[in-house]
């Protein structure tokens, strides 16, 4: 099968492509696994931290990409929930051991066992890939393939997020960064909490205008000051600056939810700057999203269903990964990318 392969950690200079299509055998599925002929699968910036080092993979090669659609081409020994035929997806959640106290606690993605499609398991950025089918969810009917993958990761750590964030109907809400997930976010808040004034942080123009393409009441560079004090904020960017100055946009007790799996070191000294009379003081508190659970998934994707969420898609063939990660990576981004397999 064909597969675009990461075989080491890179900077992704200019000149770079991390990523090499090569011919690999198709996987086969084990005791309680599926086989999934791949149809589409989604770019993640995780994605770009995994090439980059920040959260490196666990082993080399491997194949990236943890919003998985396709349909079932063959089911393991024992494995009997789906047949084959049926359309599933795969999300960033891989495996977890089902035994701790994180697992029965309903906190899966805590458990020191976790794994992720995608980093600790090869993803869906190639023709077939496997999953044990207890961590496979069928995609609801009303989505087409491109616009059932990024609501598998960005949609779902969105849903996680915007729960996170303990938001009340009627409260002001800001997003920091607007690419897949902020604008999955934002028709969840159009949906779920429609009294709710939307500000978003952006750095780039081009997703301010999107922002307010999809009703943000006002829109601002990522170091400007919301005209209002805000209830909650949601940070989904790589950057450590716009924590402080989200921090500086809250109200008394508001909440930040950082949703990034990693913040880049370059810019680390701007934590410095944190004052904290101004800006942690009067019983403001900082969340971050750590994974997702396959409870965020199987819920979002029925929430999803029901509004139901429209992802944007930007499309790209399978031998235009390096494409599609280069453009994330220098935020020419209008909703989700996702690449077309087959």
């Amino acid at each position: 099968m064909k597969a675009m392969v990461l075989k080491g950690i890179s900077d992704f200079g200019m000149e770079k492509a991390p990523l090499e299509l090569a011919e690999v055998p198709v996987p086969v599925p084990g005791e309680k696994e599926i086989l999934i002929k791949v149809s589409r699968c989604g770019v993640c910036h995780t994605e770009l931290d995994e090439i980059e080092g920040r959260t490196p993979p666990s082993r080399f090669p491997i194949i990236l990409g943890h919003q998985i659609v396709g349909r079932v081409a063959e089911a393991g020994r024992n494995a009997v929930r789906y047949r084959a035929g049926d359309r599933v997806g795969v999300a960033w959640i891989n495996s977890a051991c089902g035994v701790c106290s994180y697992c029965r606690g309903g906190m899966e993605n805590l458990c020191d066992s976790f794994t992720a499609t995608g980093r600790d398991a090869d993803g869906g950025y190639a023709e077939y890939a496997v999953v044990g089918e207890d961590f496979a969810y069928m995609i609801p009917k009303v989505f087409s393939d491109s616009e059932g993958a990024p609501l598998l990761c960005a949609g779902a750590i969105g849903y996680r997020a915007l729960r996170l964030a303990g938001l009340r109907d009627g409260e002001r809400i800001g997003l920091t960064g607007f690419g897949a997930s902020g604008h999955l976010v934002m028709r969840m808040l159009r949906h779920r909490y429609p009294k709710s004034s939307v500000f978003v942080f952006s750095r780039t123009a081009s997703e301010r205008h999107f922002a307010e393409d999809l009703g943000a009441c006002w829109t601002g560079d990522t170091e400007e000051e919301a005209p209002e004090k805000l209830r909650a904020v949601i940070d989904t960017t790589p950057a450590w600056k716009p924590v402080v100055q989200s921090l500086r946009n809250l109200e008394r007790g508001g909440r930040l939810v950082i949703n990034a799996i990693r913040k880049e070191e370059r810019d680390k000294g701007e934590l410095l700057s944190l004052d904290y009379s101004r800006d942690l003081w009067m019983e403001k508190e900082i969340r971050s999203v750590a994974n997702i659970t396959r409870k965020d998934v199987e819920e979002f994707l029925r929430l999803a269903a029901e509004i139901p969420i429209r992802p944007e898609i930007q499309e790209y063939r399978l031998e235009e990964a390096n494409t599609a990660l280069r453009e994330l990576k220098e935020r020419k981004i209008r909703g989700a990318k996702v690449l077309r397999i087959g």
